[in-house]
């Protein structure tokens, strides 16, 4: 997914119907607000970000991605009218992969979004969001609205688990397999008692763990 944060709507559908064109998944948000949303609900893996927005700056908005844990790797490319020089290198000083001026060419667009996934070896592979919750599989770390969390190692890969499988329901057979390489019956109870203390270190992300009755868990994040 790339977000693209334009508040000129025919610039924003332009490149909306370029991305989408070359088969990736966009979002269009003219506002820092409705981004920060968006963001909330799920990372992307590049952000497109005009400098001139109407209610925060986009060197701002840049400041604010690169202090957060959760935001910082995420690529990101400058998108603005301003084409001096000194604009550029502030941009890139302040933590942009990379820069376009307006006007600029599709094409280009498209080559230079291309070369930064490369680069960044899809920086949103490694990161699973849901609602407040983010995990860094690389890092092996886990936030809840941006602050980290400490995890064994076993509810480290059991909360993995379940936000792979978003909004599916994982039976005990199946999470004691995956997180615990077993299918030893009676150690169900084993589950109930990871789930417990991993809701407690999630703090008001826990509630992403929903319990389905005889069956297993789920993490859903609509509730």
């Amino acid at each position: 997914m790339i977000y693209i944060v334009e508040d000129d709507r025919n610039i924003q559908e332009i490149e909306l119907f370029a991305l989408k064109n070359s088969g990736y998944q966009a979002a269009g948000f003219e506002t820092a607000k409705e981004f920060y949303k968006a963001l909330s609900e799920r990372l992307p893996e590049l952000i497109l970000l005009d400098i001139m927005l109407p209610d925060e700056d986009g060197m701002s908005i840049l400041k604010r991605l690169r202090s957060r844990a959760d935001t910082q790797k995420i690529p990101v490319i400058m998108v603005t009218a301003k084409s001096s020089e000194l604009d550029k290198v502030k941009g890139l000083d302040g933590g942009a992969d990379d820069y376009i001026a307006k006007p600029f060419g599709v094409m280009e667009m498209i080559a230079r979004v291309k070369a930064l996934l490369r680069r960044s070896g899809g920086a949103g592979e490694n990161l699973l969001v849901c609602g407040s919750v983010m995990l860094d599989s690389e890092k092996r770390m886990v936030y809840v609205d941006g602050k980290p969390v400490e995890l064994t190692y076993k509810e480290f890969e059991l909360l993995k688990l379940l936000m792979k499988n978003h909004g599916i329901v994982i039976s005990r057979d199946v999470i004691m397999e995956r997180v615990w390489d077993s299918s030893f019956e009676g150690e169900s109870r084993t589950i109930d008692v990871h789930v417990r203390t991993l809701r407690q270190k999630l703090g008001e992300g826990g509630s992403l763990i929903r319990t389905i009755r005889n069956v297993g868990y789920m993490a859903d994040s609509t509730k």
